[in-house]
């Protein structure tokens, strides 16, 4: 039988154990170690893994390059399809301007620095080397 919170309503899941449920990591292993490493915030505070997840919170997570901001609408414990897990949370318009507003940067950004045609070749290598750190051998 699983624990309920105080009006019976909602089961009582942990941070880790939701997150894991809603999809945002792979393993609860992976969602405690972001949590631990402070990559996750609840109600804008930092929290730990064993919180127990309420109705209405608001959850601020990185992932890579992005931030989410996320409300809970669902409390639930058990990871199902992607479809179903998106409906655990509704994430701020606030939160998906911004990731499209960095993603959009990102891609401005690589267009700016081209990567070459090819790798270069042995003695190419060597030239940028001696360019980027001198001559092997010479006093600093």
């Amino acid at each position: 039988m699983k624990a309920k919170d105080a009006n019976g309503d909602n089961p009582v899941v942990r941070l880790d154990k939701w997150l894991w449920a809603a999809r945002f990591y792979k393993t609860r292993a992976l969602a405690r170690e972001m949590i631990e490493g402070c990559k996750v915030h609840y109600n804008g505070q930092r929290s730990k893994p064993g919180k127990t997840m309420e109705l209405g919170a608001e959850i601020t997570l990185r992932q890579g390059n992005d931030e989410r901001q996320v409300s809970v609408r669902t409390i639930s414990d058990q990871r199902r399809p992607a479809s179903d897990a998106q409906q655990l949370y509704q994430e701020t318009d606030a939160s998906i301007a911004k990731r499209e507003k960095m993603a959009e940067a990102r891609k401005h950004n690589a267009l700016t620095m081209p990567h070459p045609d090819r790798r270069p070749d042995k003695k190419e290598r060597r030239n940028l080397i001696k360019f980027k750190y001198g001559e092997p051998g010479e006093a600093e």
